[in-house]
């Protein structure tokens, strides 16, 4: 079992950020106590699973106990804490620009560790920042926000490449993660505050 690294406590904050995310997203679609900690464990663990197959190794979530415990411990404490029904929305997005800014992160040094070149595992680290949000809007029948106009996938891409540049650069771990989660986490909240989005096709 890994012991309590830098890297596995950050993987573990964006697991419970996203695990919050999903579970609150079900509460505002009323679901029950077990609808609102399966989506929130899958929108957890999704992104991190999709990471491990690809840079093939056994996933995290089934080998690590402490993966699975924070996903339904926050999805269950989030069913029963979550805020009024007018602040729902808020908080999802907030959670969500936690979620995306730590996982792409990790997911980006994990399959950098794996010895996938740099452009590979920003690749990878994106697509662990967004899976877990694609699984959760998905399972509560909304069409996801990564393949709407806003300005979620550029960020997480913009966030690995971040981390990437600075490993190379030989950045201590902590204080990498810490500044390209931080622009992620920043960059996605200000899109949203300002209605930054991607071109979309022109009406006929």
């Amino acid at each position: 079992m890994a012991s309590l690294s830098p890297l596995l406590v950050v993987d573990l904050a964006g697991i419970a950020v996203f695990a919050a995310s999903g579970a609150t997203a079900a509460v505002a679609k009323r679901l029950d106590l077990f609808g609102v900690v399966f989506v929130g464990f899958v929108a957890a663990l999704g992104g991190g699973i999709m990471r491990d197959v690809f840079v093939n190794v056994p996933p995290f979530a089934f080998v690590d106990w402490r993966y699975s415990v924070v996903a339904v411990v926050t999805a269950a404490a989030t069913f029963w804490l979550h805020p009024a029904v007018s602040r729902l929305r808020w908080t999802v997005l907030v959670l969500d620009a936690a979620g995306l800014g730590l996982f792409v992160a990790t997911g980006t040094l994990k399959a950098l560790d794996a010895g996938i070149p740099p452009i590979g595992a920003c690749i990878i680290g994106m697509i662990t920042g967004i899976g877990g949000g694609l699984a959760r809007d998905l399972l509560t029948g909304e069409i996801p926000t990564v393949l709407r106009r806003e300005i979620y996938a550029v960020a997480g891409l913009l966030g690995c490449a971040s981390v990437a540049a600075l490993d190379r650069l030989h950045v201590q771990r902590p204080a990498g993660i810490a500044l390209a989660a931080t622009l992620t986490f920043v960059l996605r909240l200000v899109a949203i505050r300002r209605n930054w989005s991607a071109p979309t096709p022109h009406d006929s």
